[in-house]
């Protein structure tokens, strides 16, 4: 099933900047092989269904590897059967079809 999550590590208990934990998930995230894009406060990433929650799994092992004691993770997950082969971008791609439609209407 085609998986799209957006999802977003909270390193917890640890003394200095979590930058250093995040920068880790993204290299687990990138040797998975996923699509992914990472914001400001979050990761998104897609795929099948096992492979998306197999790869949160292994960022909250990597942090924890790191000798981070507690580790959340806020997740927003969505699959869909009706659009097949539907990705992030073409969602994205959409909306900005959409608003260069409205710049062009307004000129």
């Amino acid at each position: 099933m085609h998986t799209i999550a957006d999802f977003c590590v909270i390193p917890m208990g640890v003394t200095s900047s979590v930058s250093q934990y995040i920068a880790e998930c993204q290299r687990v995230i990138e040797k998975s092989g996923l699509t992914y894009s990472m914001h400001s406060y979050g990761t998104n990433v897609e795929g099948e269904w096992d492979d998306v929650c197999r790869v949160m799994k292994e960022c909250h092992e990597a942090v924890h590897a790191m000798g981070c004691p507690r580790v959340s993770t806020s997740v927003r997950i969505g699959t869909r059967t009706d659009k097949v082969g539907q990705t992030m971008a073409d969602k994205v791609n959409v909306v900005h079809e959409i608003l260069a439609k409205d710049a062009a209407e307004k000129k």
